[in-house]
């Protein structure tokens, strides 16, 4: 078996990439989602590829996907009817929440409703210390009466958070044993095995949340297993977690909250996975597809994590990769608000009917109809010919919605979309880097998605970014991302303790109790001890602090001579996030987290050979608008197929570089040449510059 897939499902497009590990050739196809069953458009699109390319399915080694389907419940709100089980006067917590608004000035915008209601959230007499110790042992009678209460009720689903269960899960132990005795058909989440750490309301919201995904994640991953099976395919499909490593299906069902941002998390890995071929450490990623745009940060090669994230409104305590999400993607609608200002997403047209451009019926103004009528996207198809834009249709929505309702011209109207949309990508691109310390002058974007090299020229030269790097199939680049990823799976403990020598033989027996758990989930999953590494760190803070910094640690520190180091390196951070540090202050380790990873096969870009430099001349023209040259007007613009372009190739704007699953726009002045790996390199300056 030679042949690995990866799959990532997006809200107007699937992406698939089919990669030969004995040659390293990397193929490239897409197909139209159906999000009414993700799992139709996956099996389409891997058998399609693999009849394209003549792979019989036995030649198949390795399959992967991203998916949406936790998210997208939660959006829509279709999880499971869900219980709750809470220790006794903590009812209302998930009402309560952190008694925050979502909206400081806005006086009207309503938090989101928990997803279990009220009347399914059941009490149990119950109660430990904040060490841990019992201070009421679990009432079994009352337990059980709130357990068939849940089942007179029909939920599919309970959670079960109790107070410190972090400390000591004893109760919460005893009760899943008695839900899976009475009601052994429920789906169970209890908070010790799903978050083991403190802040009682992140703990609960996360807790609940995975049992309102489960059984959806778990009818959907059935499915699709039966899916691959019927297709013959040989292997068990992997998924993507939001921390950007791979899970089995069999833990995805388990734990379905850390799949909630899967998708966009797989094109980060593929940017890291290019900073170390490139060299280029700092990279700010720009993923552009058709319903939104998602941002991250990788600093010195390495992702950004948070340990804490909302999703849709609930915080979700997981680690997750730092990303960034706006609604501004090629099919993000375009309309005027009630002040008559224009304004761009975040609803989306989606697959269907999609921008009017795609000739499905769709009725109102998007982001791609302006780059339809503006000449950027190729009128006589997208997608190698597949797709037929009709322009018309284009024009027709933006004029109807538009035009006939401003004082705009067609022509101002189309161009002040794409303002609109790239000033929304500026702001969040800001909010990954200039509010938190970092500058956007230091850093590469890396641009993919369907509409990413449509915008990223104008985005970089708004921010000063110097360089931009599209990498060969930017289109499809999550999908990439799914095959240069690694088994991985983070566990935590908490334990308040002083930054003491006479702390770390307690630290050492929690980090060692992690790396078990984390070698048996290896074991389970089929990796070699020889393919497996840990990665330790630490939580810290100064006394009286709320939050705390994760350092990175080592077993050969974690003694009293190791301290200092630790220490060090926890000032040096504290004074990069907040501008200062207390050198004598009380320091305080608060949490103490292990990441398992198991090596897998991997895809990689090969590296071609530079055969010198030349510019390269174009024999195809059409007419595109640039309101970025210093002369607003249409040009005619040299349009390249990017097949034909090898290493060491220039071109210099205006110019379009097309290809199947994106198009690239290099505006006046900018400069592009083609690196080893392939990937465009475009100096947004025209600055030409040496690595």
């Amino acid at each position: 078996m030679r042949y690995m897939v990866g799959v990532d499902v997006g809200g107007t497009f699937t992406d698939v990439t089919l990669v030969d590990s004995y040659s390293g050739e990397i193929l490239n196809h897409k197909v139209p989602s159906t999000p009414e069953d993700p799992s139709r458009a996956i099996m389409n699109g891997v058998v399609q590829i693999m009849e394209l390319n003549e792979v019989p399915v036995s030649e198949l080694r390795y399959l992967a996907h991203g998916t949406t389907v936790a998210t997208n419940s939660l959006i829509e709100r279709k999880g499971a009817l869900t219980g709750l089980l809470v220790t006794e006067g903590f009812r209302d917590l998930l009402e309560i929440g952190r008694q925050t608004r979502p909206s400081l000035y806005d006086f009207f915008k309503e938090k989101p409703e928990p997803v279990i209601p009220g009347h399914l959230r059941l009490e149990v007499d119950e109660r430990l210390y904040a060490d841990g110790s019992v201070r009421k042992q679990l009432d079994r009678d009352r337990l059980r009466e709130a357990i068939e209460h849940l089942k007179s009720e029909g939920v599919q689903s309970i959670a079960v958070c109790f107070l410190f269960s972090y400390l000591n899960p004893e109760h919460e132990k005893q009760a899943v044993e008695e839900i899976r005795r009475l009601y052994p058909e429920a789906y169970v989440s209890a908070s010790h095995q799903v978050v083991p750490e403190f802040r009682e309301y992140a703990r609960l919201s996360t807790t609940a949340l995975n049992a309102y995904l489960g059984p959806v994640m778990q009818r959907y991953m059935e499915n699709f297993q039966e899916s691959v099976r019927k297709a013959g395919i040989p292997v068990d499909p992997y998924i993507t977690q939001s921390n950007g490593g791979i899970i089995s299906i069999q833990e995805s069902v388990a734990n379905p909250v850390r799949t909630a941002v899967s998708g966009p998390a797989a094109g980060v890995v593929a940017a890291a996975h290019l900073a170390e071929l490139t060299g280029y450490k700092n990279m700010i990623t720009f993923d552009m597809g058709g319903t939104s745009a998602d941002f991250s940060l990788i600093e010195n090669g390495e992702p950004k994590i948070s340990m804490e994230r909302e999703v849709e409104g609930f915080p979700a305590r997981i680690p997750m990769l730092d990303i960034h999400a706006c609604g501004a993607g090629g099919g993000s609608i375009a309309w005027l608000d009630a002040g008559g200002a224009l304004k761009v997403g975040p609803e989306s047209a989606g697959s269907m009917p999609g921008p009017a451009a795609y000739g499905r019926g769709g009725t109102r103004p998007t982001v791609t109809d302006a780059n339809t009528i503006l000449g950027r996207l190729n009128p006589d198809g997208i997608l190698g010919g597949r797709m037929i834009l009709d322009v018309e249709a284009s024009k027709r929505v933006v004029q109807e919605h538009i035009c006939d309702r401003t004082n705009l011209s067609l022509l101002e109207a189309t161009m002040g979309i794409l303002s609109v949309v790239n000033a929304n990508m500026t702001r969040a691109i800001r909010l990954i880097s200039v509010e938190k310390g970092y500058d956007p002058r230091e850093f590469t974007l890396v641009s993919f998605g369907g509409g990413g090299g449509l915008h990223c020229g104008a985005l970089a030269r708004e921010l000063g970014i110097p360089r931009i790097l599209v990498p060969p199939s930017p289109g499809t680049f999550c999908s990439l991302g799914l095959l240069v990823t690694d088994v991985r799976s983070d566990y935590v403990r908490s334990s308040l303790l002083e930054s003491s020598a006479s702390s770390m033989e307690t630290i050492r027996g929690l980090f060692a109790g992690m790396e078990q758990e984390g070698a048996a989930m290896l074991e389970k999953e089929g990796i070699t001890e020889a393919k497996r590494r840990f990665v330790l760190g630490l939580d810290l803070r100064f006394k009286g602090q709320n939050y705390e910094l994760t350092i990175p640690v080592e077993w050969s520190e974690l003694t009293g001579e190791g301290m200092q180091g630790i220490l060090t390196r926890f000032h040096e951070q504290h004074e990069k996030n907040y501008g200062y540090s207390n050198r004598t202050g009380i320091v305080e380790f608060v949490n103490y987290r292990v990441t398992a990873l198991g090596e897998l096969p991997k895809a990689t870009l090969q590296r071609g050979d530079e055969n010198g430099s030349r510019t390269v001349q174009s024999s195809l023209y059409r007419e595109v608008y640039f309101s970025e040259a210093d002369r607003p007007d249409y040009y005619q613009t040299a349009i390249y197929q990017r097949s034909d372009l090898v290493p060491g190739d220039r071109v210099t704007g205006p110019a379009i570089i097309e290809q199947m699953d994106s198009t690239i726009l290099l505006l006046p002045g900018q400069t592009m040449q083609v690196d080893a790996y392939r990937n465009l390199l475009i100096h947004t300056f025209g600055e030409e510059e040496q690595q």
